[in-house]
């Protein structure tokens, strides 16, 4: 069988492929490359620097055989608002010829695939990529309940964040104000994949993040079964969301 290869346009100059990928998919006939950004922190500054250089690296990963690209950053891919963001994935996609998506639209599309539209959000950001998080959101038909952030903007900070931090900062947020519908833990470089299972047993809500909602959302833009069973609502086969729902 054909192994399709997927590219990942990441903030990191390292430029590797997050480990979520090979946790989702690895028994799967699929491979993912990816091209560094390197970005030199997680602000609207920050990102001024490198957003003129992910048309190249859509380019580049799709000259390496990528069949299907995505910016897998959030607040890089909404600091802009929802013009911006759905401009930047037409202009990836006239560029390289090829299906593409940013971690963006894959965090909204994986709310209204578990029919989250009242969301807690928990955050690694700053105040300002906060309230523009939740104008983006809104800007999407997608209300935000309550939002706290970390306050994070070094890049290799994120990935440090233990799992007992982000679970009390999502418990936080979803108690904040119990009328959310699902929670949303943004920002590609939190480890967020293991703590799925366990919160939404604790919290008895649908959970999604960014980093593993950008390989789901990915795997669907290039017409590939997203699901990956024991990692979350999800990741479930869509006939079990469809029983659900």
């Amino acid at each position: 069988m054909k192994t399709s290869t997927l590219g990942l346009i990441v903030p990191p100059s390292a430029g590797l492929v997050p480990t979520d990928g090979q946790a989702l998919y690895g028994g799967r006939d699929v491979r993912f490359i990816a091209r560094g950004l390197g970005i030199p922190g997680i602000s609207p500054e920050g990102f001024d620097t490198v957003v003129d250089r992910i048309l190249a690296l859509a380019v580049e990963l799709r000259d390496a055989g990528a069949e299907a690209v995505s910016l897998m950053g959030t607040s890089l891919s909404f600091y802009r608002g929802l013009e911006f963001t759905d401009a930047l994935r037409d202009r990836m996609q006239e560029a390289t010829g090829l299906p593409c998506t940013t971690m963006s639209h894959a965090i909204v599309a994986s709310l209204r695939q578990l029919g989250i539209r009242r969301v807690a959000v928990a955050t690694a950001y700053i105040d300002t990529l906060n309230e523009r998080l939740v104008a983006y959101l809104a800007s999407c038909g997608i209300a935000v309940t309550h939002i706290e952030g970390l306050s994070i903007t070094g890049v290799e900070a994120v990935g440090q964040v233990s799992a007992e931090t982000l679970m009390a900062l999502a418990e936080r947020t979803v108690a904040a104000d119990r009328s959310a519908q699902g929670l949303l833990i943004s920002c590609g470089g939190l480890l967020t994949l293991d703590i799925h299972v366990p919160l939404e047993a604790k919290l008895g809500l649908p959970v999604t993040s960014s980093s593993p909602a950008g390989f789901w959302d990915l795997m669907k833009v290039a017409s590939l079964d997203p699901a990956s069973p024991g990692h979350g609502r999800l990741f479930a086969p869509e006939q079990a969301l469809e029983r659900a729902a």
